[in-house]
């Protein structure tokens, strides 16, 4: 594309096309590309960015880069690991900081910064987010400290003659405020012009559809969730309806009632173009006695293959005129390391090797795919399409089968062990915030599963810390009200901890039952689960509805955990979260009379032994538990 642009070099960080995004959303125009990219990649780009990754720099197997970048005669921005990454090449030195930060931190700015161009309007005192092992322990000469925090003495830093900026922490997430700003200001010295818009984005993806298409007709995967909802629209409005055929496959791990919903909605909103396809059964059994969820997930993502293929062969279409589509986002393919320098963090089912190859043959549309949820949202409202589907809580393919963790009910020495030294940590812990009495009575545990976690850009599988303050009564626990100090001690308790990821808060716990009746069980993922995860999850949806909550946050997610008194019974985690980009995240904090509410009808069910409350930010915790 012939424009003036931004070029962010991507070292594998979860968040590196946010930046891209961000600049895009600013209304410049920006592209990704390989940090091993040739010189040839930088024409017409006015400014680069380096972005963070997983990496350290004086590691042994860093990213491939292209050096001759940093002789370019163009404004450079390095971030988190382009900090250190560039401090390295002029000159300074970069090792273990001396305390590493993950989440909020205040960036200080000094008289120098106060004059820099890159803090242009920015307050002296800013809200930043951090997410480091690894420090510069030195700078290069003809550099210059700009901004500082508590743990980071060279948090921000410059060199005006040769317009190379450098920063620790990640301004394009939503959780440093003043991030588009820093961004803004780079785009203004590097001398960029306004060429980005809304409606230009919309008009590039009809015309990418209808190239990638070579004329085909295609099907695509509808789960009712915004993503597939959106990208429908597009191929439709892009190819006709004549051209596309939707298919909602009833996997068995649907929300109660929601296949019937996601139909009534698509043909409220006109499109007849599409089939429900009840293939639950078939689902099942390609998960049956699995206990490893990525093993969980690619069994999911290729059984679509196979439900699909199935579904061409009943519907008599000609595969030779046919494509596959998918409302893939930008989010699935970096979380799967789809790009060459990312860390896995989990395997999404569309990222499965059935995918890939299809993808590698040029069978693959996703219209989607360089897009993050809200973006995806703008394009939905501009699209037309009503506020019940675009503003859906997200709901992936795999539906409720990755909510519902599995074991086989044997917690081995090894396991035991951790879980040892993770109660060692979370008794270390200083948690202050709460009052004395909150605190006299509070009793702290660890649940004996482990769920998937992020920091600095690698992939945690950790134990969840729990909280339990005074009981109040009949199996209902006392729930602080204040919701920063939570915050705080969750982070407490993470910061730093080799064993844990999580912090959650109990609910409740049937009173019947002892701390000690309630262990490890052997569950799978099975319809008997399911209708039981149902039941808790509709639950708390029809409780937001009910009380004008639900577009207050960005997604819920219900946790069935095979920790019980029983096999047949199960404790449930609550998983409210808010969220722009789905990159990082925020815990939802409900009213606490609603939330009690919620507590008091799921205690209800004769099923669920506990229930606790997720109280962890991302990172260092994902969104879901698998």
């Amino acid at each position: 594309m012939n424009r003036s642009k931004i070029v962010v070099l991507d070292f594998g960080s979860q968040y590196a096309h946010l930046i891209a995004k961000r600049f895009r959303a600013l209304g410049f125009y920006s592209e990704i590309a390989l940090p091993s990219a040739d010189l040839s990649v930088f024409e017409g780009a006015k400014g680069v960015v380096l972005s963070g990754g997983p990496s350290s720099v004086y590691d042994e197997n860093v990213p491939d880069f292209n050096e001759a970048i940093f002789d370019l005669e163009i404004p450079i921005l390095g971030l988190c690991y382009g900090h250190q990454l560039m401090a390295k090449h002029y000159g300074g030195t970069v090792g273990k900081a001396e305390v590493g930060e993950f989440g909020f931190a205040e960036l200080n700015v000094n008289e120098s910064g106060k004059l820099s161009p890159l803090f242009k309007d920015v307050s002296p005192v800013t809200q930043v987010w951090m997410s480091h092992q690894d420090g510069v322990l030195s700078l290069g000469e003809g550099f210059e400290v700009i901004g500082t925090t508590k743990d980071c003495p060279f948090a921000a830093v410059q060199n005006l003659s040769k317009k190379r900026f450098s920063l620790q922490c990640h301004c394009e997430v939503k959780d440093t405020p003043e991030g588009n700003k820093i961004f803004k200001n780079f785009a203004q010295i590097c001398g960029m012009e306004v060429n980005w818009d809304e409606d230009t984005v919309l008009s590039h993806i009809l015309e990418t559809i209808k190239a990638d298409s070579k004329g085909k007709n295609v099907l695509l995967f509808l789960s009712g969730g915004v993503d597939s909802t959106v990208a429908f629209a597009l191929l439709n409005k892009a190819l006709g309806q004549e051209r596309v055929l939707g298919l909602h496959i009833d996997n068995g791990f649907m929300r109660k009632n929601e296949s019937k919903k996601v139909a009534e909605s698509y043909r409220k909103f006109g499109f007849n173009n599409f089939i429900v396809e009840d293939a639950s059964e078939s689902f099942l059994a390609a998960i049956k006695g699995l206990t490893d969820p990525q093993k969980k997930r690619m069994a999911v993502g290729e059984n679509f293959i196979t439900v699909r293929d199935s579904v061409v062969t009943a519907q008599k279409l000609n595969e030779d005129d046919w494509m596959l589509a998918q409302g893939t986002l930008y989010p699935d393919i970096i979380e799967s390391g789809g790009t060459k320098n990312s860390h896995t963090i989990k395997t999404h089912h569309n990222r499965v090797d059935g995918i890939q190859k299809l993808i590698a043959k040029g069978l693959i549309i996703e219209p989607l795919k360089d897009l993050y949820k809200d973006e995806v949202r703008a394009i939905g409202k501009k699209l037309g399409l009503d506020p019940e589907l675009v503003m859906r809580h997200p709901f992936p393919g795999p539906g409720l089968s990755i909510n519902v963790l599995c074991s086989n009910g044997i917690f081995s020495e090894k396991d035991a062990e951790k879980l040892k030294k993770a109660q060692e940590e979370l008794n270390k812990a200083e948690i202050t915030q709460f009052c004395p009495n909150c605190t006299a009575s509070l009793v702290r545990s660890v649940l004996p599963v482990r769920s998937v976690g992020v920091q600095g850009d690698f992939r945690t599988y950790r134990f969840p810390a729990v909280l339990a303050f005074r009981s109040e009564g009949e199996g209902f626990y006392h729930i602080p009200r204040v919701r920063e100090k939570i915050e705080a001690a969750s982070s407490s308790i993470t910061n730093g901890a080799t064993y844990l990821n999580r912090t959650v808060i109990k609910l409740y716990q049937k009173p019947a039952l002892k701390d000690e009746d309630l262990r490890l069980q052997e569950g799978y993922c099975d319809r008997r689960r399911l209708d039981q995860l149902r039941e808790v999850d509709d639950i708390v949806l029809s409780a937001l509805h009910r009380h004008n909550l639900y577009n207050e946050i960005f997604q819920h997610l219900t946790i069935d955990l095979p920790f019980a008194s029983s096999k047949e019974n199960a404790s449930f985690v609550l998983r409210p979260v808010c969220s722009e980009d789905v990159m990082t995240a925020r815990f939802a904090w409900l009213p606490l009379a609603v939330l009690s509410e919620i507590v008091h009808e799921i205690a209800a069910l004769p099923f669920v032994d506990a229930l606790y409350f997720d109280a962890t930010n991302k990172p260092p915790a994902t969104f879901g538990w698998e």
